[in-house]
């Protein structure tokens, strides 16, 4: 194998292969180095009932947009694993899959050493698209919990069917908080759900998805730097909502009507009982109202462009929260299982470049950092709403495709007047 190329890809995901793609199309060569298997996070991070909650046809991979019939249906886990799968097949990128990058540093002479598990590689300039969802993040709290619960991430939630009769707590109501509790709530789960101050989001407003109305309102054009709270968006938890059954909304009230016992933050664990924050009215009221102001920003939409669409009646809360119960003893609740929906943390210690600010997130402007050659792609924000999503990673591909591209045109045109000055010296 040749250990030389003009670019090595760390990442053979939506945003590794899209570079791939850009890259192969203006005949640039490189390699793509995968831990795992292409779609591996999507087969394997996921739970079975997992879906997208944004419609198909932003599924918009370079030169492979979302193939099916169903453009506003929302894909299932093992159409999104397919819908990878095809892309690849589509333009034979030359991924290695199997292939852990161990080290990226920078040599005396400007160029970029990747130490892998199969052995030593070199290349001119580089692109991180392994993404930020490295380590699954739970809390130290977890080790108060008696031992006999079963504690597990999200990421090893797989099924109702897999966790025992017992009640089960999720904590955190983030996308996969919320659609977790859902999951296990439809399948007849006695459910306790921490409520933290995620906002949610409509499905479906004034004869439209939401996600339909924002797209043609321009929002997902909007980059970081025009975003109201700029970079601290990326810290930011997304919208709950989902796109099962066809897609809908969210109204944990709903489900608390149902039966699932809602619960402030997780503040203590001591002897087995539970204490939480007294701040579930709070965060419901919260999330209802960022859910509110996203169709009143429609509304104006709607009005300012004189667009005809139908009204809807004003949201009304059909579950209001009684005074709160502050303590919850895990034996008497028989709490069996506990899922922690609290996201993940990234991990590019082994990037030993100097990019990082001091939370480990690396310094770019649309990716391009401050080193020559060394490039970050498919980080949520990284540009756009889109960029960590299949509706996005084509524009921030072609971007630093020609941006890769431009480098490559002067590293040549500097070596040329290396050589004629040399040429015309004699």
């Amino acid at each position: 194998m040749n250990n030389h190329y003009s670019v090595i890809i760390v990442g053979g995901g939506q945003a590794g292969l899209s570079m791939s793609y850009c890259l192969k199309e203006r005949n640039i060569d490189h390699i793509v180095f995968e831990k795992n298997q292409i779609g591996y996070s999507w087969r394997s991070k996921r739970w079975d009932s997992f879906c997208l909650v944004t419609p198909n046809w932003q599924c918009k991979l370079p030169g492979y947009s979302y193939p099916g019939a169903d453009l506003n249906g929302f894909m299932k886990k093992d159409e999104i694993v397919q819908y990878i799968k095809e892309y690849a097949a589509s333009f034979n990128p030359p991924v290695k899959e199997g292939v852990e990058v161990l080290k990226v540093r920078k040599d005396t002479q400007g160029k970029f050493e990747v130490a892998t598990s199969i052995g030593e590689f070199t290349a001119d300039q580089v692109v991180i698209a392994s993404g930020s969802y490295h380590s699954p993040k739970i809390p130290r709290i977890a080790e108060r919990f008696p031992r006999h619960i079963v504690q597990l991430h999200s990421s090893e939630y797989k099924n109702p069917q897999s966790l025992s009769d017992k009640a089960v707590l999720v904590v955190g109501t983030g996308q996969s908080g919320c659609q977790i509790a859902e999951d296990l709530h439809l399948a007849g789960k006695k459910v306790h759900l921490c409520v933290g101050s995620a906002p949610r989001s409509p499905r479906r407003h004034r004869g439209k998805d939401v996600v339909d109305w924002l797209d043609q309102m321009g929002y997902y054009d909007l980059s970081i730097s025009e975003h109201p709270q700029k970079d601290k968006v990326r810290a930011k938890a997304n919208h709950y909502v989902t796109g099962r059954d066809g897609g809908r909304e969210i109204d944990l009230r709903q489900f608390a009507l149902e039966g699932m016992q809602l619960h402030g933050r997780l503040q203590e664990i001591s002897d087995g009982k539970l204490k939480f924050d007294s701040d579930l009215k709070q965060n419901l009221d919260q999330a209802d109202a960022v859910a509110e102001s996203i169709k009143k920003t429609i509304d104006n939409f709607i009005q300012k462009n004189h667009i005809q669409a139908p009204t809807e009646p004003a949201y009304k809360p059909v579950w209001e929260p009684e005074e709160e119960a502050a303590i919850l003893d895990c034996e008497h609740a028989d709490i069996g299982t506990v899922i922690w929906s609290t996201g993940y943390q990234s991990d590019f210690g082994w990037v030993e470049i100097p990019v990082f600010d001091g939370k480990g997130y690396p310094g770019h402007d649309r990716g391009v950092t401050d080193v020559w050659g060394l490039y970050f792609l498919g980080l949520p924000w990284l540009y756009t709403w889109g960029s960590g999503r299949f509706s996005g990673i084509a524009r921030d591909a072609v971007y630093l495709a020609d941006y890769i591209t431009a480098k490559k045109k002067v590293s040549y045109s500097n070596a040329w007047s290396v050589v004629n000055e040399f040429l015309i010296g004699s």
